[in-house]
């Protein structure tokens, strides 16, 4: 036994009767592609810390003077920005035999974007700052679309199921000591105002990030017996024969596949653990608590959260990844309304120790919960799926969340101009919602 097989033996419980399914060829790539794929998605979900569209890019805008108002961009471009494209770009990926190459022009990309980011950083400021910034993260969220389009099928081709949400757990876990490390670093070099200057090192280290995901993503080896690449003329070819538009097939693909339509339907209704966690940070602020306060507070928090839920949730996802998505979203809404709760309770004092504990409690387990519900659902779509329809089935799915969160998004931040309660309890629902959806998933993991 090698030690390429040896390492991954023992970050991986193996599952020897889904990898004696696969060909030759593949069952011998698949513990140095394993490997790769793990180091690239840690090197990836670093970079994503360090141009995190809800910490970093808003301290920077406020280093550099930029107006509040483009501050509230951010989060939209960067998620809906990464999704909406996706079902668009579908019959141009699907032209390309080997996916690896899709993944890789991505991360050059967001290299590039972050670049000009760290330019700006380092030249520019004020509306002309936020503007060039808004700019690059459009383009930084263009090039995640591809990686999120190829990802799960080169994924799928290399890796076979049992092992897929271990690898997504190792990933997260290797993300969050890199998250852990640089909010420590912030916090004892840099303590809670960042300047501009030391804001520019750090997107220089982004960019380091996405160079390093694009070369190792390189030598990853795909198996040559897949199916071949479709062409692509000014329509597509749809599974009823019928010559359609990329928008129109869309429709049909969630009109006609229940199972998917399903899918797609629970996975808009776990939105609780993904938009949940800045209305709790706004309310502890508002409250009065303190704990919360500081860029390398909330970074650390996210690590701590992603390096002890990768790798409790990535066996967990191979045994059942929709009981996975069921119970993170369960868990996250219980916490949000007994958070609510105390809240309003007469006695409850946000600058007290208790209180102050109770926010960063809140906010610790609500971001553990999504890190869950993350790796549940990405499990769970390349485990019901097979060859090109899991890369329609990402894109399509990806692109209707990316109108779901603009939708969803709207409506919370219209509830929290009310009361950021209201917003929260808006979300919570929404997920209690979907673990009813959830549970009528068939199941399509391992097991």
């Amino acid at each position: 036994m090698s030690v390429t097989e040896r390492v991954y033996s023992a970050l991986v419980r193996r599952t020897l009767e889904t990898e004696d399914q696969m060909t030759a060829e593949s069952r011998s790539n698949l513990a140095p592609n394993g490997l790769r794929l793990v180091l690239a998605n840690s090197l990836q979900s670093s970079g994503d810390q360090v141009v995190n569209a809800s910490t970093i890019l808003p301290w920077l805008f406020a280093a550099l003077g930029v107006p509040p108002a483009l501050t509230g961009v951010l989060v939209p471009i960067r998620e809906s920005g990464s999704m909406l494209p996706q079902a668009f770009l579908t019959p141009l990926v699907l032209r390309v035999r080997y996916r690896k190459w899709v993944f890789v022009t991505g991360a050059i990309v967001q290299a590039a974007a972050v670049a000009v980011m760290a330019a700006t950083a380092a030249l520019s400021e004020g509306m002309i700052a936020g503007l060039l910034i808004v700019a690059a993260l459009a383009i930084f969220a263009l090039g995640r679309c591809l990686c999120s389009i190829s990802s799960k099928d080169v994924q799928g081709r290399t890796i076979p199921k049992g092992e897929r949400g271990q690898l997504n757990g190792l990933a997260t876990t290797a993300a969050g000591l890199v998250a852990i490390t640089l909010g420590l670093a912030i916090r004892w070099f840099g303590s809670n105002d960042l300047p501009a200057e030391e804001l520019f090192w750090l997107l220089v280290l982004g960019v380091v990030l996405w160079v390093g995901v694009a070369v190792v993503y390189i030598g990853i080896r795909e198996p040559a017996d897949e199916i071949a690449p479709q062409p692509v003329d000014t329509a597509d070819e749809t599974q009823s024969g019928q010559t359609t538009n990329w928008f129109t097939q869309m429709i049909t693909l969630l009109r006609d596949d229940k199972p998917f339509r399903n899918f797609v339907t629970v996975r808009s209704l776990l939105l609780v653990s993904s938009l949940s966690p800045p209305f709790i940070v706004t309310l502890s602020v508002h409250s009065g608590a303190s704990s919360l306060t500081g860029l390398g507070g909330f970074i650390i928090a996210s690590g701590l959260a992603a390096l002890i839920g990768g790798r409790l949730f990535g066996r967990f996802a191979d045994r059942s990844s929709k009981k996975l998505m069921s119970i993170g979203a369960g868990v996250a809404s219980a916490i949000i309304i007994v958070t609510v709760i105390l809240t309003a309770l007469p006695a409850f004092t946000a600058d007290s120790w208790l209180g102050n504990l109770l926010f960063v409690i809140a906010y610790f387990a609500v971001t553990l919960m999504h890190t869950g519900v993350r790796i549940g659902r990405k499990t769970y779509i390349v485990d019901m799926a097979r060859g090109d329809q899991r890369t329609v089935y990402v894109a399509v799915s990806n692109s209707v969340l990316g109108i779901v969160l603009l939708i969803v998004g709207g409506l919370s931040s219209l509830l929290a101009l009310i009361n950021i309660i209201w917003a929260l309890l808006f979300l919570a629902v929404m997920g209690l919602i979907g673990v009813v959806a959830g549970s009528r998933l068939p199941e399509v993991s391992q097991g």
